[in-house]
């Protein structure tokens, strides 16, 4: 399944799975089951575009990106990078592909070493892949630390003498510092205050113009999501369930699931209100997720079908909208039209 049509593909995933096996037993372990936080993801990122990535905690967003850059090894499929397949890599070769591919840290405290000052933490990268060593290696961090915002002399401090978002900006220095092509930001805003985070969204805007980057934006914000992404992926219980360009999705949201979150987002205006969408009942386990459609245990629109027939990504519409559900055609069009964005309406007195 390709979502992108008629510009270069940059990273092409295809049927992505990654279960954590659970086992049992002190001496003999065995394994009674599995966590199945990737299961048979496809998706494709174009050269300089923005991807966001959106769901629940605990749905695979992190998991999704880790395995990309083979921080976890796949249980299964590919994922092919400028054309090559990064899981069959040899050790060599996925080393020097590691400066074409970096992450930006959720948590901007824990992510950096709190032995190594800035200017270590920069410059390990650059001497890692000896792209530069002694005083150009310094100029080289000095220059890094501009870009992001930050003053040349910061890089004999240790990382606890700054805030956090200062602390994000030295995340984001260290990883353009071997000039990447793909940047995979793990909600790297969300253990920000509002205000620093929208300062970090424009760095990161700024950043993809000056050096042509490609992100893999993750986050459960979807206002956030909007701002910077040219499309949006939404991700439930290990699957995409849609992915449309993001003004489209937000104005014409297709899937069950992608209605309830964006029934959620609050809007800027005290006089106006959305009609909340209230799912039952909780995510289910995925250790055991149900049959058919995952979403059919809490979809106000479920039949019978759902519960068998496992839906596959379809753009309905030739208009590159892509949806994973099996009753689209039928669902009641009044009722999505309640609780979408056109539903805000002045709060009654």
């Amino acid at each position: 399944m390709s979502t992108v049509a008629g510009s270069e593909v940059l990273l092409d995933v295809r049927s992505l799975v990654k279960h954590f096996p659970i086992t049992k037993g002190f001496i003999i372990q065995r394994q009674v089951g599995a966590v199945k936080a990737v299961d048979g993801v496809s998706l494709t990122i174009r050269r300089g575009e923005t991807l966001g990535l959106v769901g629940e905690s605990g749905c695979g967003k992190t998991t999704l990106g880790r395995v990309i850059l083979r921080l976890m090894e796949p249980t299964s499929g590919e994922a092919y990078f400028e054309g090559r397949n990064i899981f069959k890599l040899t050790k060599e070769d996925l080393r020097r592909l590691r400066r074409d591919m970096q992450i930006i840290f959720q948590d901007p405290y824990s992510s950096l070493n709190p032995r190594m000052t800035v200017g270590d933490i920069i410059g390990e990268p650059l001497e890692i892949h000896n792209l530069a060593h002694g005083k150009e290696k310094v100029r080289r961090v000095q220059e890094l630390l501009e870009v992001v915002g930050l003053s040349p002399y910061h890089m004999n401090r240790y990382p606890h003498e700054f805030s956090g978002g200062q602390r994000q900006r030295i995340g984001i220095a260290r990883a353009l510092a071997v000039n990447p092509k793909l940047i995979i930001c793990d909600e790297p805003v969300s253990a920000l205050d509002v205000s620093i985070q929208a300062q970090v969204l424009n760095l990161l805007e700024e950043l993809q113009k000056e050096f042509g980057l490609t992100y893999l934006f993750i986050a459960h914000d979807l206002s956030v999501v909007k701002h910077i992404s040219d499309r949006i992926a939404v991700m439930y219980l290990g699957r995409i369930v849609e992915v449309a360009v993001a003004d489209e999705l937000f104005a014409n949201p297709q899937h069950p699931y992608t209605e309830a979150l964006l029934s959620a987002v609050p809007i800027p205006h005290p006089g106006l209100r959305r009609e909340r969408i209230i799912l039952p009942g909780d995510v289910p386990s995925p250790v055991n997720p149900p049959s058919g459609c995952r979403f059919h245990t809490r979809c106000l629109y479920a039949q019978d079908s759902c519960r068998v027939n496992d839906p596959e990504l379809v753009d309905y519409w030739g208009n590159s909208h892509f949806v994973a559900c099996p009753i689209l055609p039928f669902k009641h069009q009044r009722s999505k039209a309640a609780v979408l964005g056109q539903a805000a309406r002045p709060e009654r007195t």
